[in-house]
């Protein structure tokens, strides 16, 4: 896609730069001490972000987990169909006795009664079951892709089980053969097999089939493909976590959201960690509170593994035993319908914190450490963060039950920064967020994340942050924030929020855009920062605009080296040095119709290079980037420094420029 080429370009623009850096230097006076770790992301699996989008998993429901708890009509067969080529027959049942794994009870019984001939497919028979993954199986021609399938022989002769990756061609029609592998099997118990399937040529709607080739019964679970191109081989989808590493984050919060404590489906749908590391047959899979099934194949491990992958700080967010206000609709309520679990029942709470704390940070001799080292991690992961709650109704059950945990895990784990919840309104004024500061006032928290989704005209004119009292201990994380629209206005309207945030990072120490992911055509939520399909991600006007601020992250802000002539509201600027990358960053967005005139005094920096990067954002306000087209990207090109220098910023646009020091 030409948008990456130019996006990419620009990085290795400021790469090339930075090889210059040498060791870190002194700031000029003047400057303001800032947060660099200001922009990170938000990973929820909503609008099916992880099956079928980050997870290079494949196959759809091939452990046959699916039920009507998480859409009706839902089922173990779901995302597949029955397939008798030659004339075979045959039936399928759904079994839950003596599975391969009490967390993953269901499996396919197939009871094969005659494998037919060559009738209706040339070349085609047995009796078995089509997978078309999601929306179709994208596979490149020359690619390898491991297969594999736990198998149980039922009877004393051995089976055929015969695995083909095929090309639908239309009704009546042979199927293309893309790939295929066939299993001899023998065994009474169940035993995982594995091929390496290589695929004669690109298909972008392929199948994949499971067909027995004997006589006989057979069971089957966990079907998977998976590329083996992955991110650093690593189970993630390549081009989506690709561009994840070009926005540079610092940090990434997971795994939600409301996803944390169910979104409301009660605490048997609760999203505990241990559950979801280890062997991935032997995971507990769950519905998701946005509707759809998690197989748990992206699970604490995986986040973790792609924190340490793009050098990321992890945040992870645990339950803190009270349930989403909002259950069954439950927001219209006078009390609404939170939910908490006897204060006798905190302490497994609280443990589960403490044992990711062991798993993330202790060595391999600890009982958790060891079994992250079993997993193929014997170095800790280094964990700083731990967020406690998601948006839940600061009510006396919240609080009571969020400061047992703090007290505790502080106690135990002082090195550990908690980042507490700000409530479902994170506004001034409201009641939650009123309650919220104050316990963060109470208990000298460090971080408080505050959530908020408006109108454009809100980010345009809101300055909320320049009151925010500097001698406050606790810090403001702004976990979750976006316009409610795609279009470049909307981008800009954030970009010109973002540099007021970042003008008072002192006291803002994180950003994250959210939602973060969503596959075309499954998305719960409106906008998103990527949109994807099987090919490829789609990037929005607001992504460019959040890589701008990932790309610029430093240690102090000076605040009297740009002037903006005639500004108004619709025009804002900053400028950020990064004294350990020895770069400077000047930023200005003007989202109104006229251009201005901008004088730049820099003479303060007095190791300036001659050159500088300068990327652009513009375009007409109502543009907006979709599959077909897209008319927002970022232009980059490199320009003569000055330290003294007039410049225009065109209507609709942001700039930045970046210097060498």
């Amino acid at each position: 896609m030409k948008q990456f080429s130019i996006v990419l370009s620009a990085i290795v623009f400021m790469s090339s730069l930075c090889l210059n850096a040498q060791k870190p230097m002194t700031p000029p006076k003047g400057g303001t001490a800032i947060s660099d770790e200001f922009l990170g992301i938000f990973f929820e699996d909503i609008s099916s972000s992880a099956d079928g989008g980050l997870n290079a998993e494949l196959v759809q429901n091939g452990s046959f987990e699916y039920n009507p708890n998480e859409r009706d009509g839902w089922g173990p067969t779901t995302a597949w169909r029955l397939l008798r080529p030659g004339h075979s027959l045959g039936k399928l049942e759904t079994r839950m006795t003596d599975g391969i794994h009490p967390n993953n009870p269901t499996y396919i019984r197939l009871y094969t009664e005659r494998v037919g001939h060559y009738y209706d497919y040339t070349g085609w028979t047995g009796f078995g079951m089509e997978n078309n993954g999601f929306d179709g199986i994208s596979v490149k021609g020359g690619a390898k892709y491991d297969f594999s399938i736990f198998l149980r022989n039922i009877g004393k002769s051995a089976k055929q089980v015969r695995i083909a990756l095929i090309q639908p061609m239309g009704w009546g029609k042979d199927p293309k053969l893309l790939a295929e592998h066939t299993f001899e099997v023998d065994n009474a118990d169940w035993k995982k097999y594995e091929a390496e399937l290589t695929p004669s040529s690109d298909c972008a709607n392929a199948a994949l089939y499971v067909l027995m080739l004997t006589k006989g019964n057979m069971d089957m679970d966990m079907v998977s493909l998976v590329p083996q191109d992955t991110y650093k081989g690593h189970g993630l989808r390549k081009d989506l976590v690709q561009v994840l590493a070009d926005l540079k984050p610092k940090f990434m919060r997971f795994p939600g959201g409301c996803v944390v404590h169910g979104g409301g489906d009660g605490f048997w749908n609760t999203y505990r960690w241990k559950q979801t590391i280890g062997p991935k047959e032997q995971r507990l899979q769950m519905k998701n509170c946005w509707g759809y099934h998690q197989s748990m194949g992206l699970g604490y491990y995986e986040y973790f593994q792609l924190c340490e992958d793009l050098d990321m700080q992890p945040i992870p967010i645990l339950p803190c035993g009270v349930s989403c206000q909002g259950a069954n609709g439950g927001w219209g309520m006078k009390d609404q319908a939170q939910d908490a679990v006897p204060m006798s029942e905190m302490d497994e709470w609280v443990q589960d914190a403490l044992d990711l704390i062991e798993w993330a940070n202790g060595d391999s001799s600890t009982k958790w450490g060891s079994v992250r080292a079993a997993a193929g991690h014997p170095e800790p992961f280094g964990l700083k963060y731990l967020g406690i709650g998601n948006e839940e109704r600061i009510s006396p059950e919240f609080i009571e039950r969020f400061k047992y945990m703090y007290d505790r895990i502080t106690k135990a784990h002082p090195e550990i920064v908690i980042v507490g919840t700000a409530g479902p309104g994170s506004h001034p004024g409201n009641p939650d967020y009123e309650r919220s500061w104050k316990l963060a006032d109470e208990l000298q928290m460090p971080i408080l994340d505050e959530h908020y989704y408006e109108q454009r005209d809100y980010f345009l004119t809101s300055r909320q942050y320049d009151k925010y009292p500097r001698d406050r201990k606790t810090k403001v994380y702004l976990g979750e924030y976006a316009a409610k629209d795609k279009k470049l206005i909307d981008a800009l309207a954030e970009g010109l929020y973002l540099l007021h945030v970042e003008r008072n990072a002192d006291v803002v120490c994180m950003t994250s855009y959210a939602p973060l992911f969503a596959r075309k055509n499954a998305t719960n939520w409106n906008p998103d920062l990527i949109y994807f399909d099987n090919e490829k991600p789609m990037l929005t006007c607001s992504y460019y605009v959040q890589q701008l601020f990932g790309l610029s992250s430093g240690q102090y802000y000076y605040g009297d080296c740009v002037t903006i002539h005639d500004a108004t509201h619709l025009q804002a600027q900053t400028v950020v040095l990064n004294t350990k990358e020895r770069r400077l960053y000047v930023k200005m967005c003007n989202a109104g119709p006229d251009a201005k005139e901008v004088s730049l005094n820099l003479s303060r920096f007095k190791s300036m290079k001659k050159s500088a990067v300068r990327t652009i954002i513009s375009g007409n306000p109502n543009d907006e980037n979709n599959f077909e087209q897209q008319p927002i990207r970022p232009v980059t090109d490199k320009v003569t420094a000055r330290k003294k220098d007039k410049i225009t910023l065109q209507p609709y646009s942001m700039m930045m420029l970046a210097y060498d020091l």
